[in-house]
């Protein structure tokens, strides 16, 4: 795979000419290529109507599950398309007859969204909540999962790949590994992972993956998209709320699931936009994951290594593979306001509160941090930009 021409991807992604983009954890800029799909379907939609523009782009709209299937090594039968990725979580859960006293393990850093669906099934229907110890470099414990899931066989395993609020990145193709030997559910979040690092459902094991399209995977955003394994579909799974585009009402008390992963899909799409998230994953894998991932990383741990050297903040990112998000706080500073510094320098960045990651962030005695997540298409003077600005903002020669 030839190097990326940085030149051209650049000459295809609008907002450059601008703005130093470096909030690709929130949202990235859109390639040409994705806007024009978007914007060529709801031409037709204008022209034709939106049923009829549906019709004649169904070959087109079919071929969009296996490029989103591809990036994520997965057959186009398993992939169902959501509005974003926190439906997708939450569409997987619901598939889960859950029992009191039924268990499920996570961990300490997984998404807010996550851990309040978590603790509402513990409210609603009695089951355990329990978060797996994190290991020295702060990723989960190996060794306390699987002692956990020795002692507890829990109903299910759920984990973020990436955490939103720390460049971090969880072995979850050894919690694969122990969740198969132990038997239980492994639903994974790769909102954050999913466009910047090659990822493979058969080698994590998982039995669910959920996603979005607005962030490393550049598509558009009220765009997501679940996984759902073989043996999860044959062994009847299915969401808590189907409606007739996920089943077929058969007889006046009975249903039928759709048999691929569409069982998880709603009737209603908005598919320009679905267009475009099968154009962003086409963009991506002939890009090439991996060099994407070789880029973006390449380009975090400048981030890194140049905000060391800056008295008066700290990055703060765990793990031992960090990705593709720097997260750093301020001894004298407040996040947001740096945040709002920056943009009003044509620098986007995002901030991390307290409320993203409370146990995290409570332990550490951290209230908000600088989130700055730079994409392959972004430049080696851009980070120097940054750097540059934060120095001058921090009051540093």
């Amino acid at each position: 795979m030839p190097a990326l021409n940085i030149k051209q991807l650049r000459s295809e992604t609008l907002g450059t000419d601008h703005v130093n983009h470096l909030n690709n954890a929130g949202a990235s800029l859109v390639p040409d290529p994705v806007h024009h799909t978007v914007q060529r379907h709801l031409e037709l939609e204008r022209t034709l109507g939106g049923y009829e523009a549906a019709e004649k782009s169904h070959d087109e709209i079919q071929q969009c599950y296996s490029h989103v299937g591809q990036i994520i090594g997965s057959q186009a039968h398993n992939i169902a398309f959501t509005e974003n990725a926190t439906s997708s979580f939450l569409s997987a859960l619901s598939s889960i007859k859950f029992s009191p006293d039924d268990v499920i393990l996570t961990s300490r850093n997984d998404y807010a969204s996550n851990q309040i669906m978590y603790l509402s099934l513990a409210e609603r229907f009695g089951i355990q909540l329990i978060r797996v110890e994190d290991d020295q470099d702060g990723t989960v414990s190996l060794a306390s999962l699987e002692a956990l899931l020795h002692r507890l066989r829990p109903k299910m395993v759920a984990i973020s790949h990436i955490p939103t609020s720390s460049g971090m990145v969880q072995p979850i193709k050894d919690i694969g590994t122990l969740c198969q030997m132990y038997e239980s559910l492994f639903l994974v979040d790769a909102c954050q992972s999913v466009g910047q690092m090659p990822i493979d459902v058969k080698e994590i094991q998982c039995d669910f993956l959920s996603a979005t399209g607005r962030k490393f995977l550049r598509g558009p955003r009220g765009t997501g998209f679940l996984f759902v394994a073989d043996r999860i579909l044959d062994a009847g799974y299915k969401p808590l709320f189907p409606d007739l585009r996920g089943a077929d009402w058969v007889m006046d008390d009975h249903y039928q699931p759709a048999p691929d992963a569409c069982r998880f899909e709603n009737w209603e799409f908005p598919y320009s936009l679905i267009l475009g998230l099968g154009s962003a994953a086409r963009y991506a894998h002939e890009l090439g994951v991996e060099e994407i991932r070789q880029r973006a990383w390449g380009l975090a741990d400048k981030t890194r290594n140049a905000l060391s050297e800056l008295k008066g903040m700290s990055v703060i990112d765990l793990g031992a593979q960090k990705s593709a998000i720097v997260t750093a706080t301020f001894s004298e500073k407040d996040a947001t306001t740096i945040s709002e510094s920056l943009k009003k320098l044509d620098i986007n960045t995002s901030v991390c509160t307290r409320y993203s990651a409370v146990i995290d962030f409570d332990h550490r005695k951290i209230e908000s941090a600088l989130r700055i997540s730079p994409h392959y298409y972004n430049t080696e003077e851009e980070i120097e930009d940054l750097v540059s600005s934060l120095a001058q903002l921090l009051n540093q020669p």
